[in-house]
């Protein structure tokens, strides 16, 4: 098949593109260059999904049987690309999120729960927010049609190549020893899918020409953070590590030391109302369309070895926090006071 990804070289679409090509399909990314370097063995297309110019001289004698739209953030970028190629392109693939789903996290969702009331035409340059991702739906649905259109509403994605650095900073907590704050509760679920596993998911399902929507993560109860915890230990920390589990509420007492939940410790939330669906995501309509997942042990092990080849991120303080819109994980005197607290 000709597949066009609208995006392509960070992290979800290099992903397609790997598989993609590892498949036989022949691929175009569209993306401005700066992120990450393509693939070899894709047709790059430079350009900005905002300027029409831009997305002119994409399409200019160019026709695809598919697209992988992985970097629509605005219901306007969605609705621009879906009217340009309804015509160019058989099939349209977006990446949602569970974002898109108004009950989440509070509650658990499936494919038929409420989406947020955000219209395909929102105007452009809104300020980020979950509602945006259904806006992003309703735009493509409303040029490609439910019959041409799959929609991929995804978890929370881990794998080499990342780029959130939730699970990097882990394994390099772990790859520095000593005693480790565990927060909450060791048997508390988790639902994060590999990459890998989700591209290859979409692309089986783009192939076969299928349409709808699709809760896309690993199935409830799969894994649970003290798994988690411990095999980020196991393949990067060595034997001196020691996981030291202190409760919700000690790590949310008012004060200096009170703990952020999910930047300063990542994949961390605690029980509450608010949060209560946000690992309870229905898996059954992916899981009976072929979505199989691999085990974490896995997707730690490869994800520790790309850190290892790719060495110090530019984007990371020298304790392995990671810098951005939010400052990824705990600084070190922070974490051994607490330590401290909890002996």
């Amino acid at each position: 098949m000709k597949i066009l990804l609208l995006g392509g070289s960070s992290f979800l679409g290099r992903a397609f593109a790997f598989e993609a090509l590892a498949r036989g399909h022949e691929v175009t990314t569209f993306n401005r260059g700066r992120t990450a370097t393509d693939l070899p063995g894709v047709e790059a297309v430079r350009g900005d999904r905002d300027s029409a110019e831009d997305l002119a001289r994409l399409v200019e004698g160019r026709h695809w049987d598919a697209v992988v739209d992985t970097s629509a953030q605005q219901p306007a970028q969605a609705a621009a690309t879906a009217r340009l190629l309804r015509g160019r392109v058989g099939h349209y693939t977006l990446i949602s999120s569970v974002h898109a789903f108004a009950d989440w996290p509070a509650r658990s969702v499936d494919e038929t729960s409420p989406l947020h009331p955000c219209p395909a035409d929102t105007p452009p340059g809104q300020e980020f927010s979950a509602a945006l991702k259904a806006g992003c739906e309703r735009a493509v649905l409303e040029y490609f049609g439910a019959d041409r259109a799959l929609i991929l509403n995804s978890g929370l994605l881990i794998g080499p190549y990342e780029r959130g650095g939730r699970l990097p900073w882990w394994l390099e907590r772990m790859a520095r020893g000593g005693r480790v704050l565990a927060p909450g509760e060791p048997g508390r679920p988790m639902q994060l899918i590999d990459v890998r596993d989700f591209a290859a998911f979409g692309l089986d399902l783009l192939t076969a020409g299928t349409t709808g929507s699709f809760l896309t993560t690993a199935p409830p109860d799969l894994l649970t953070y003290g798994e988690f915890l411990a095999e980020c230990a196991a393949v990067a920390g060595g034997a001196d590590v020691e996981l030291v589990w202190v409760p919700d509420g000690r790590l949310l007492k008012e004060g200096p030391d009170s703990v952020q939940p999910w930047s300063e410790l990542p994949l961390w939330l605690p029980e509450g109302a608010e949060s209560a669906g946000t690992w309870r995501v229905d898996t059954a309509r992916a899981e009976a369309a072929g979505l199989r997942c691999r085990p974490f042990a896995e997707t730690a092990r490869d994800t520790w070895d790309w850190l290892r080849r790719r060495g110090p991120a530019e984007d990371t303080e020298p304790d392995g926090r990671k810098r951005g819109r939010i400052t990824h994980g705990i600084e070190p005197a922070k974490e051994r006071r607490l330590l401290d607290a909890s002996a």
